[in-house]
């Protein structure tokens, strides 16, 4: 008998297997992942109720809050001055090509009108539906959008919350039933993918809550999360549709994009990232601004505008986009400490985008002096740090010729030296400016 199911359930697996390695992207898919890894720059946008307490995103897990209590934050959650058009203005000026927005976080409020939940927008005193607005406003100014949505959930009774590492003291007593929260959760991509336009990307995030922590060598998760039929479900609906999973694993079958979270690809300074970057998807790395995803009244730890255009630039030099957070004041505004960075950004990339939007990483990954980037008969060094030996040495130079050498924000002329693969550009002809002294290479490959 024991023999005869393992063998039935090692045929099933095997089927599972095949279909899900039988994903095929439609060509309106391949298209939508190379505009993806040419977009290169993105807004993260972590809002809702949670923003209340100032406390973070994780603040109802943090603080033990039961799910009675904090259900009580949408009884106060108005945020009178939101903007979208403004938002998205904001955005579009940064230089950024998308924005990825929560939807609904591990807390479970929907930020849409949605039938199949009463924690949501429209039963808040704003009574508006915020993904509406965002989506259209998108739509019109020629930002792509994203939607966030979370595979776990710290309310419901359904979520398998049993056997999940977070979300344990909200007060939930019943036991989880899989079958009714997958079916929850496609109720709902349904509703975003076809209520909302066209949606360039789905970006999932809380399968981590179902495994051993990172870096354990078994991080096989306690449920089938029956991704071949969430993915499924999604390509049907819009098969150009990106797909990503914030899992800090390589890539599952189906996935469009890899992304990464608190690092940039080959780094994995926050212990979250130790799976490889993937040779065939395009890459995305998230970023804060401050310390926080969600609005934090005490956390003024801001990036300076030196340390975010490192960020961006060697994202780019990994050959990965950057989504940089914004965490908006409960009232619908971002705070000027933001406003100001993204600003400066939009202005840095008006100069230097060319060395940014549709290039791939370079012949060598970041050094300790910066980057490169390549793109069509052009490289483009990024200088990040003034080299310390007064000498700039790039050594395995892999093309045949260099046309011409120039500083990409004046176009004036830069000395070298290319011998035998070697290629040397000296400190007296090396002029910080900008945070990142850029020179563009025309080659011949």
């Amino acid at each position: 008998m024991k023999s005869s199911i393992a063998a039935t359930v090692f045929v099933l697996m095997l089927a599972f297997t095949a279909q899900s390695q039988s994903y095929e992207p439609a060509e309106a898919n391949k298209q939508a992942r190379e505009w993806f890894a040419a977009a290169r720059f993105g807004m993260f946008i972590h809002w809702g109720p949670f923003s209340i307490p100032g406390s973070g995103e994780w603040v109802m897990n943090n603080r033990n809050i039961t799910v009675e209590n904090y259900t009580r934050l949408k009884d106060f959650f108005n945020p009178i001055d939101f903007d979208a058009a403004e938002w998205v203005s904001i955005a579009k000026n940064a230089g950024m090509k998308y924005i990825t927005l929560i939807t609904r976080h591990h807390d479970g409020f929907s930020m849409w009108d949605t039938k199949y939940s009463d924690f949501n927008i429209m039963n808040t005193p704003y009574k508006k539906d915020i993904v509406r607005m965002i989506a259209d406003e998108c739509h019109k100014q020629g930002i792509k959008i994203f939607f966030y949505y979370s595979l776990l959930d710290w309310r419901r009774e359904d979520y398998p919350h049993e056997t999940g590492r977070t979300g344990q003291g909200t007060g939930r007593k019943g036991k989880g039933n899989y079958a009714s929260y997958l079916q929850f959760m496609k109720n709902q991509l349904t509703e975003l993918l076809t209520n909302y336009g066209e949606v360039a990307g789905i970006w999932f995030d809380g399968h981590w809550d179902q495994t051993n922590p990172e870096g354990d060598k078994d991080r096989t998760s306690r449920i089938d999360w029956k991704y071949d039929e969430i993915y499924g479900l999604i390509h049907r609906l819009q098969p150009q549709c990106l797909i990503g999973n914030n899992h800090h694993l390589t890539p599952f079958p189906g996935e469009d994009f890899q992304m990464f979270e608190k690092d940039l690809p080959h780094q994995n300074t926050s212990g979250l990232n130790f799976q490889k970057p993937s040779e065939d998807l395009p890459l995305e790395t998230c970023e804060t601004i401050n310390g926080s995803w969600g609005f934090n009244l005490t956390d003024t730890s801001y990036k300076s505008n030196r340390q975010l255009i490192s960020l961006l630039v060697n994202a780019a030099g990994n050959g990965a986009n950057l989504l940089l957070n914004v965490g908006p004041m409960p009232n619908g505004k971002f705070q000027p400490e933001f406003i100001s960075r993204l600003a400066y950004m939009g202005k840095w990339l008006q100069t230097y985008g060319e060395s940014i939007y549709g290039t791939k990483r370079g012949f060598i990954l970041p050094q300790p002096w910066g980057c490169i980037t390549e793109k069509d008969n052009k490289v483009f060094i990024h200088l990040l740090k003034q080299p310390e030996e007064g000498t700039l040495t790039i050594h395995g130079f892999p093309y045949k010729k260099i046309v011409s050498a120039t500083w990409l924000k004046d176009n004036s002329a830069v000395s070298f030296t290319l011998k035998k693969g070697t290629l040397s550009f000296h400190s007296a002809d090396i002029s910080m400016n900008d945070y990142d002294a850029v020179i563009a290479l025309q080659i011949i490959k």
